[in-house]
């Protein structure tokens, strides 16, 4: 029987809908870092380029759990048209494909793309031609495509967990991902690239994620300061940087200074130009027209603050019984912590699962905590910028950011966005592995059934599973290392998450020109509107 229409336009035209917001979003986001006086449309377009695919494999997850899900009537019966199983094969083959398609696409992006761009901008020189340019780039992006070729060297040929009999006790437990899925040494060679990336995307969520759930909303709440009363800070401050540097340049009239006080006087000079500046911001921030509407929208600032804090909570929450959960019913670690079914409450994942009977009600839902994700990873990545060791390499502000910062800044998202895919798996176990799915049991009489919730040790051909929670439970399964080590950086992940909890509620209000004058600004960055007379 032909699949009805009905299902293809109810999954795949949201699907297309939120293409097209994700590649509004991604434009606006690079847009809005990329410095105005230092940018190149070949680097904008690469990020935007790069940083659209990544959000598509986590926007592709609603639609294969639609698909799953829509197969089935409420009362646990298969739809006429679900009822062949080469009909329902179709179907998760398609979204398999877009998987392994967009997963391609994120593996070239990261290896080859991204580092190509970072070094050609690298090589940029007045005597330096393009074809110099992307001769010595190409030099440089061979080293991750050497990377890349031996993860899925090892990937394909690393010994792995062979499948179980089927005689065994193990086997009745997972029986059913094997029985839909085939296997091959491309597939392997694939899902331990991406595994590998994710688990360098969950080292940056645990840094930068699990602070920015706490900065973000916390720092609506608290808001910034006021600018009256910081332009008089700042005005004393300079005040007193001026008086020593009279005092100074008095102290050697007509001699030499020391190297000593040289340096101190060049420090004091630095320190009051800064806060030349910094004065002259304040000014314009005290007296604008933005900021003073901003002054009256500032209760709804507060109010999204607060909505913002209780969707952390309940992510926390979420996540902490999925742990908990894990840890007293999951598999174990030789498969990777799998959990055969949800046995503790989590609220995220019965909301979910609920919301999947208003179509597309989940479908909303499921973004909103997506971009919430984002926008904290964002906030986390602007607090806490990029380090090398003691060194910070970038700082990432609205306007002021150099393209390799621009570039640096969308891997670091890419990595973050991989690593959402695994959060989001272990945030709602039964939502993103069976939807709304139900069985039927029958009694031993035969007289009555019952109505199930789908699980891993559901009866053959009664539920269909989706295909991420496939993937990511045999690969839990062949190559158990991933799954304990995401379910132990998920524990890493709620640590961090109270710790920048605790660090910011102890710390002061931003200041009010947060971002905008540095002391490595030259000054024609500065905008002109800020310092028109």
């Amino acid at each position: 029987m032909t699949i009805p229409g009905a299902v293809l336009a109810g999954s795949w035209i949201p699907f297309v809908v939120v293409l097209l917001l994700i590649l509004l979003f991604s434009s606006c986001y690079v847009r809005y870092f990329t410095s105005k006086y230092d940018s190149t449309v070949s680097t904008t377009l690469s990020s935007v380029f790069a940083l659209t695919v990544t959000l598509l494999t986590t926007a592709l997850v609603p639609v294969d759990i639609f698909l799953v899900s829509f197969m089935k009537t409420s009362d646990g019966y298969f739809k006429d048209w679900a009822n062949s199983s080469s009909e329902r094969q179709s179907v998760e083959d398609s979204v398999a494909y877009t998987y392994y398609a967009l997963y391609a696409l994120v593996t070239f992006c990261i290896f080859m793309l991204v580092p190509f761009m970072y070094f050609f901008y690298e090589e940029k020189d007045e005597e330096t031609t393009n074809k110099q340019r992307c001769c010595r780039a190409f030099m440089f992006t061979l080293v991750f495509l050497l990377i890349v070729v031996v993860l899925l060297l090892i990937g394909a040929f690393v010994p792995k967990n062979n499948i179980p009999n089927a005689n065994s006790t193990e086997w009745q437990k997972i029986q059913s991902l094997f029985n839909q899925l085939g296997t091959n040494d491309g597939e392997d060679a694939l899902s331990f690239v991406m595994s590998s990336l994710s688990l360098i995307g969950m080292l940056s969520l645990i840094l930068y994620t699990g602070y920015g759930m706490s900065a973000l909303p916390i720092g609506m709440i608290k808001g910034y300061r006021s600018a009256r009363k910081e332009r008089l800070e700042v005005q004393n401050r300079r005040k007193e940087a001026q008086n020593r540097i009279q005092a100074l340049r008095d102290k050697y009239s007509g001699g030499t200074p020391s190297s000593r006080d040289r340096q101190r006087l060049t420090d004091l000079e630095e320190s009051e130009h800064l806060m030349e500046r910094q004065d002259t911001h304040l000014s314009r921030k005290n007296t604008g027209c933005l900021e003073k509407c901003c002054f009256i929208l500032r209760p709804f600032e507060i109010i999204i603050g607060v909505v913002f804090l209780l969707l952390a909570l309940l992510i926390f929450l979420s996540l902490l019984l999925t742990n908990i959960d894990k840890a007293m019913h999951s598999l174990g670690y030789k498969l990777g912590y799998a959990l055969p079914k949800r046995t503790l409450p989590n609220p995220v994942d019965i909301v979910l699962v609920y919301c999947q009977m208003v179509f597309p009600l989940d479908y909303i839902l499921f973004d909103v905590i997506v971009m919430y994700l984002v926008l904290c990873s964002i906030s986390g990545i602007r607090n806490i910028g990029v380090w090398f060791c003691w060194l910070k390499m970038y700082n990432f502000r609205p306007r002021r950011t150099r393209p390799q910062g621009i570039l640096l800044m969308c891997m670091i998202l890419m990595f973050i966005l991989l690593a959402v895919d695994i959060i989001i798996y272990e945030l709602t176990p039964q939502y993103s592995s069976f939807g709304s799915q139900h069985y039927v049991v029958e009694t031993k009489n035969g007289s009555s059934h019952e109505l199930m919730p789908c699980g891993i040790d559901a009866p053959q051909d009664q539920c269909t599973i989706s295909r991420m929670s496939l993937l990511l439970t045999r690969l839990f399964y062949k190559m158990w290392f991933f799954g304990a080590a995401y379910y132990w950086a998920t524990w890493v992940f709620l640590g961090v998450f109270l710790i920048g909890f605790v660090v910011v509620l102890v710390r002061k209000r931003k200041s009010a020109i947060n971002g905008e004058v540095e002391q490595d600004d030259f000054d024609e960055s500065d905008d002109d509107e800020m310092l028109r007379p």
